[in-house]
C-alpha cells in the first residue's frame, strides 16, 4: 500500500514509525515530515501542512491508498473533505465533525445538549462582559481560547488579578489571534488529568491505552500550557471500571450525539478528561492524535495500524476487531528549544542521537528538526540534524514498569545535546513511584 502522512511533528514520526511496520506498506510520503521522517520514506518538504491545495494535488497525481492526517490546522480546514470528494480514502474526520475542536464554544453547546459531564462554562465575545464575569467567580478558574493554539490556548488564573490579565492578554492583546474572538471562561475542575483516544467509525469504536499528558512548562506542573512536555503510558488512574464508566457515560453519547446532528465522525477522537471526586469530566476533545501522547502508545501497541486506519477510511464496520498490547509501560520526554512556549531560536546543531539512538527499547521521534542542506542559507555540513522549532525531539523508552522506562528515557535525554536544550526532568515520576 501506498500512504501519505500529512504532518511533520513528534506525532506524526510516530505514526510513520508505526505504519512503516506493517507488512502492507509499500511506498510512504510525508508532507512535509521532518528529519526523523525520511529514515522511513519520503519526505515532500514542498507540501505544507497548511497548504491544502498542494496535498490534493498531491494525492490526484500519485493516488496513494491511504492519506492519514495528523495535525489539528489542515482537519479544521476541511482537508478530509476534500480529498473524500475526489474518492481518496482518508484517516480523518470531515470539518464539521471536527468542530468538536476547532470551536470550544461549540463542544460546550454540544456537550449540554447530549448531557455529557464537563465543568461549568460561559463563553464571552466582549472583553467587558468576560471581565464583569470574572467579579462573581471562586478561584482558581480556567480560560480558554476558542479556536485553535497549538495546545497553548488555555490559562489556568489562581487569583482574579492574574484572571483579568490573562483575559486582557486574550482579548485585547490578542496573543492568541483569531483563537481568542470567543473566550470560554470555566470551572477549575480538580483530580487526575487523563487523555483517552479512541479510533472511531461512527458509532463504532476502538480505545487505545489511556496516556498522561504534561501540559505546563515547569517541572511541577507550574508556568504557561504548551503543546506538551511529556507523557506516559498506560495511565493506571482510568482503571477498566472507570474506563467502562467514560465510555457509557461520555464516548458512546458524543458518537451518537454526532450522529444525530449529521456530523458521523471517522478518524482518531481525543477525549481529555478530569477524573474527579464525583465522576469522570471533558476537559476538551481533540480530532486527531495527541501529541506526545501517540509517542508512548503506539511503541506498546502490537497490532498492525495500517488495516484498522484502512477500514475506517473506506468505511468498512470495525466489527470484531481488537486492538494487542504490550506488556510493560512507556515513558516520553519532549526536549524543547529555549524559550519555549515563547520565542526561541532554531537551527542549533543536535549532537548525541545516535548513542541516545542506541539505548535498549528507546525511540527518538523528531518533531522539531530538519537535516542541514534542506535550506540554502545552511552553512554546515549537509545532514547534520539541526533544531527547527519549539519541542524539538519526543524522547521515548519502553520498559517492565514505568520506573524502567522512565530511567531509560531519562538516560537517552542525558545524551542528546544541543544549544538552549531544556526539558522537564519529573515526567512520570509520581506515577512510577506509585507503581513500586
Amino acid at each position: 500500500m501506498r500512504v501519505l502522512i500529512v504532518g511533520s511533528g513528534g506525532r506524526e514520526h510516530a505514526l510513520a514509525w508505526k505504519l512503516a511496520s506493517s507488512p502492507r506498506i509499500g511506498r510512504l510520503w510525508m508532507a512535509p515530515g521532518n528529519a526523523g521522517t525520511s529514515a522511513l520514506g519520503e519526505n515532500l518538504p514542498g507540501v505544507l501542512v497548511n497548504d491544502l491545495d498542494a496535498i490534493v494535488a498531491f494525492a490526484r497525481d500519485q493516488r496513494p491508498d491511504l492519506t492519514v492526517i495528523g495535525p489539528d490546522a489542515p482537519v479544521a480546514a476541511g482537508l478530509a473533505d476534500r480529498l473524500r470528494a475526489i474518492d481518496q480514502p482518508v484517516f480523518g474526520p470531515t470539518r464539521q465533525a471536527a468542530e468538536l475542536e476547532w470551536s470550544k464554544a461549540f463542544a460546550k453547546g454540544f456537550m449540554q445538549r447530549h448531557a455529557i459531564p464537563a465543568a461549568a462554562s460561559a463563553t464571552f465575545t466582549e472583553f467587558a462582559a468576560a471581565s464583569a464575569y470574572l467579579e462573581q467567580q471562586p478561584f482558581p478558574l480556567v480560560l480558554k481560547a476558542n479556536g485553535l493554539a497549538a495546545g497553548k490556548g488555555v490559562i489556568i488564573a489562581a487569583t482574579l488579578v492574574e484572571a483579568r490579565t490573562a483575559l486582557r492578554q486574550m482579548m485585547v492583546e490578542r496573543i492568541f489571534g483569531a483563537a481568542a474572538d470567543q473566550v470560554i471562561v470555566e470551572e477549575y475542575l480538580e483530580g487526575a488529568e487523563t487523555s483517552f483516544l479512541v479510533i472511531c467509525n461512527g458509532a463504532e469504536f476502538l480505545p487505545l491505552l489511556p496516556a498522561q499528558d504534561y501540559k505546563r512548562i515547569y517541572e511541577g506542573d507550574r508556568g504557561p500550557n504548551t503543546g506538551g512536555m511529556g507523557t506516559f503510558a498506560p495511565a493506571r488512574s482510568l482503571d477498566p471500571a472507570t474506563q467502562r464508566l467514560v465510555v457509557e457515560r461520555i464516548l458512546r453519547p458524543t458518537l451518537h450525539g454526532l450522529i444525530a446532528e449529521g456530523r458521523s465522525y471517522q478518524g482518531m477522537l481525543y477525549i481529555g478528561l478530569m477524573l474527579t471526586a464525583a465522576g469522570p469530566r471533558v476537559l476538551e476533545y481533540n480530532c486527531r492524535f495527541g501529541d506526545p501522547e501517540t509517542q508512548v502508545i503506539l511503541p506498546l501497541m502490537d497490532t498492525d495500524l495500517l488495516p484498522l486506519f484502512l477500514k475506517v477510511a473506506t468505511g468498512a464496520s470495525l466489527a470484531g476487531e481488537q486492538i494487542a498490547w504490550k506488556s510493560g509501560a512507556a515513558v516520553c520526554v519532549v526536549l524543547a528549544s529555549g524559550g519555549y512556549p515563547g520565542k526561541y531560536p532554531t537551527g542549533k546543531v543536535i549532537e548525541g542521537l545516535a548513542a541516545a539512538a542506541a539505548l535498549p527499547e528507546t525511540f527518538l521521534f523528531h518533531a522539531g528538526t530538519r537535516r542541514a542542506g534542506d535550506s540554502t542559507l545552511d552553512v554546515l555540513s549537509p545532514g547534520e540534524v539541526l533544531t527547527d522549532g519549539g519541542r524539538v525531539l519526543g524522547v521515548t523508552a519502553t520498559g517492565a514498569d514505568l520506573a524502567e522506562a522512565r530511567r531509560r528515557a531519562y538516560d537517552a535525554v542525558d545524551k542528546i545535546e544541543f544549544e538552549g536544550k531544556y526539558f522537564r526532568r519529573d515526567i512520570a515520576a509520581v506515577a512510577a513511584l506509585q507503581q513500586v
